[in-house]
């Protein structure tokens, strides 16, 4: 359902990897060349040079973020996703040409370039995706730095942002003009929009191309603003789906082997308290220390992995109602 992401995707990809190839001597074409747009008036290097990359780094880049910000396409429609990315790249184009010419006055930089390809409106997907797509935990690195599903999109953004000298500049255009687009200011969302003829075009030209079948062996799931939550939650399930069928299979070899668990292995008092540190004193009653009181629900959770009841309470017990420790050890034990 993202026919115009894959044809981002894969048209601009496959020309750019062409003229880096085959055809090194076209390249000039699509040079984003500042001085001959403002000296000769060659208007056409906006189309050319904001569309196809020259770098096979940035390409690969942008074809990476363009396959993640494939679910606008998918919660928005082909033609409003259409009309973002091309007022985006409208916008951005007139950004590039002010910021440059802020530069030269401000700093005194002179650019008569700037890095090619479809850069202004990638960027300007970062405010819809920061904005509205929900940040979901996925794991910690060094128990303070949090992993979220929109961490490896960030990483390839900040790595495209480094690619070029002046790429940043593309990069700040394409940002404000995404955030003028997506707060609706002075109603450009209105102006710069693709009509609904061109649409109807395109979705009895391209469209049939571009799309593809839905996937039968997958489980349907909604689209919107949970679909990254609800991915998540299947991941996990299917985690836990594995672990349980790990978990009947070492029970199954554990019964074949017509063994038993060695609670001796890890924890020797548990159920032999006569070893060699207590053959000469035998505690009372009331030396005794009381025992660990044990989570019902830790124990359901064990239980429906296969133990039974009384392994679980002495795992749960040797090791202070740490689930994840009791875990490992009945496991391998």
């Amino acid at each position: 359902k993202a026919p115009l992401s894959k044809s981002l995707l894969l048209v601009p990809s496959a020309i750019s990897i062409l003229l880096t190839l085959l055809f090194q001597h076209y390249q000039k074409f699509f040079a984003y060349n500042l001085q001959a747009i403002k000296e000769d008036f060659q208007i056409w290097r906006l189309v050319c040079g904001r569309t196809i990359c020259l770098d096979l780094k940035d390409t690969f880049c942008s074809s990476l973020l363009i396959y993640n910000f494939r679910i606008f396409e998918r919660r928005y429609g082909s033609r409003k996703f259409s009309s973002f990315l091309l007022g985006a790249w409208m916008l951005s184009a007139l950004f590039d040409l002010l910021l440059v010419e802020i530069a030269e006055y401000i700093f005194g930089i002179t650019i008569n370039s700037l890095p090619s390809g479809f850069l202004g409106p990638v960027f300007a997907l970062f405010v819809p995706f920061y904005s509205s797509i929900p940040r979901v935990q996925v794991t910690q690195v060094l128990g303070h730095f949090s992993i979220t599903n929109k961490t490896l999109v960030y990483i390839l953004g900040l790595q495209l942002l480094t690619s070029g000298s002046y790429i940043w500049i593309l990069a700040l255009s394409g940002l404000v003009s995404g955030i003028c687009y997506n707060n609706s200011i002075l109603k450009v969302h209105r102006i710069l929009c693709v009509p609904s003829w061109v649409a109807k075009i395109f979705s009895w030209t391209l469209e049939p191309i571009f799309s593809s079948a839905e996937p039968t062996n997958e489980v349907r799931v909604g689209m919107g603003a949970t679909v990254d939550i609800q991915r998540q939650q299947r991941m996990e399930l299917l985690d836990r789906q594995i672990m349980m069928s790990q978990v009947a299979q070492m029970r199954r070899q554990r019964q074949q082997q017509g063994g038993m668990i060695n609670w001796n292995r890890l924890f020797p008092p548990l159920r032999h308290r006569h070893n060699a540190n207590y053959q000469d004193h035998h505690p009372s009653e009331q030396d005794t220390p009381p025992p660990t009181e044990v989570s019902e629900e830790q124990v359901a959770r064990l239980m429906e992995m296969g133990f039974s009841r009384g392994d679980a309470l002495e795992a749960l017990r040797a090791s202070n109602n740490d689930l994840n420790v009791a875990t490992n050890f009945l496991l391998q034990h």
